[in-house]
């Protein structure tokens, strides 16, 4: 039975995050690459403008009233570890360990990995040499590396980081969408074109938008070490995905603007480098790889700075290695969580073979536990009535209640799109999901005879 009253554990993580940082944070660690490779491949999928739009601006929405639902709770509970505490002080254990642990083994390390990948190839395709493996391996692992060292030495650094890229990869889309609109040649006549939708690459579009929106959550990981988290948390997570979503949605219209969306889905390069080079030239195009590279790298640096804290607070909590649970003691940092983390990252990339199919089973993972995590709001509203609470979900319940019954639709759509294609990564993720609990029943039964 969850707690009356929120108990913290030992607080060794120095709370050094401001407004900006964690702005920062949420804006980078959200927008990587996903804007500027998933629009072609929806493109493909959905050919009609207008679906794409709804479907950009429906998953918006969602996401916000998810976000307005986690500035509550971690308002309530400013600790380090974010939806792994909220699911804990809800739910129970088991239900935080299986969180927890496919944070740790599964989700991190692919994200971590992919977004790595990644910035080895925009390197290799902006210096013009032909996409080696070995050579994105190195590369990719390389970015690992000097990030997690980064991170290592503190928050503080690591919040620079992606303060840094975050303002870059801002300019960068912003200068595509005002770019388009003040520049181009671009027609609203293309927004009135395209085919018929099917229903199979309509589910399979979602898992794009929905790994597109991920990563918003990782904030709420980060509460520990926020300055006054009571006030701030709830403004760096509304003006952050404030921010995200008017960008998604420039951004999406500035490149149906600029093409007629059968030409968007032929695109194999990033897009971004596509319509800049048409606004401004070739330079233009290349100044827009970089800021690219510049994004996905901020969203790496902020995968390894959120998300370990999982991890460290599961340690300090009993539900893993206590190792997990050591910080630096310069620089008060989880060293020992970000390692392993980083190390695990590292083994993915060695054996990284299809992007999108793991990009597929993490997003219905991850999403399908946010659906517990923002539920948890219903839950503590009621065991934990008279706790304070600095924030309050606007329009509850029904602002929690679009995010849960949406996320749902989602979700579902996903798997049954990803099996209409012969792909079951989604079915794989879940089982790995549910694995856990008779992995959490195993590590009580250990504990309890050590």
């Amino acid at each position: 039975m969850a707690s009356a009253s929120p108990q913290a554990p030992p607080q060794d993580l120095r709370r050094v995050i401001g407004l900006s940082g964690g702005i920062a944070l949420i804006v980078g660690i959200t927008i990587g690459s996903g804007i500027f490779r998933t629009p072609p491949t929806i493109a493909r999928l959905v050919p009609n403008p207008l679906v794409i739009m709804g479907l950009w601006t429906a998953f918006g929405l969602i996401s916000i009233c998810g976000a307005l639902a986690v500035a509550e709770l971690s308002s309530l509970l400013p600790r380090p570890g974010g939806v792994y505490v909220f699911l804990r002080e809800a739910y129970g254990d088991a239900a935080a360990f299986v969180f927890g642990w496919l944070y740790v083994l599964v989700t991190t390390p692919t994200t971590v990995a992919a977004l790595a990948t990644v910035f080895g190839e925009f390197l290799l395709n902006l210096l013009g040499v032909p996409a080696d493996t070995r050579v994105v391996q190195a590369i990719a692992i390389a970015a690992i590396v000097a990030l997690t060292g980064a991170n290592v030495l503190g928050a503080r650094v690591g919040a620079a980081v992606s303060e840094v890229t975050t303002v870059v990869k801002v300019t960068a889309l912003a200068a595509i969408i005002l770019g388009a609109f003040l520049l181009g040649h671009g027609s609203l006549a293309h927004f009135g074109t395209g085919g018929v939708v099917q229903h199979e690459g309509l589910a399979r579009a979602v898992a794009s938008v929905i790994w597109t929106y991920d990563g918003w959550i990782a904030v709420s990981m980060i509460a520990g070490e926020v300055v006054a988290p009571e006030r701030l948390l709830r403004r760096i997570i509304i003006i952050g995905m404030a921010v995200i979503v008017t960008l998604y949605i420039g951004a999406n219209l500035a490149y149906l603007y600029m093409m007629p969306v059968d030409l968007m889905a032929q695109q194999r390069e990033a897009i971004a480098r596509t319509v800049l080079t048409a606004i401004a030239g070739p330079a233009a195009g290349v100044a827009i790889m970089l800021a690219i590279m510049t994004s996905v790298f901020g969203a790496l640096n902020g995968n390894l700075l959120a998300k370990p804290r999982v991890a460290y607070a599961m340690a300090r909590d009993g539900l893993i290695f206590s190792f997990l649970g050591t910080t630096q003691r310069r620089w008060a940092t989880p060293w020992a969580a970000l390692a392993i983390q980083g190390f695990v990252a590292i083994i993915m990339v060695l054996v990284l073979k299809d992007f999108d199919r793991l990009t597929t089973y993490f997003v219905v993972v991850e999403w399908a536990a946010l659906i517990f995590a923002v539920g948890a709001v219903f839950v503590l509203r009621r065991t934990m009535a008279s706790a304070p609470r600095p924030f309050r979900t606007p329009g509850y319940p029904l602002v929690p209640i679009v995010f849960v019954i949406g996320t749902i639709v989602g979700v579902s759509a996903i798997v049954w799109g990803e099996i209409q294609v012969g792909n079951f990564s989604p079915i794989y993720g879940l089982g790995i999901a549910a694995a856990g609990f008779p992995v959490h029943y195993l590590w009580k039964r250990l504990q309890r005879s050590a």
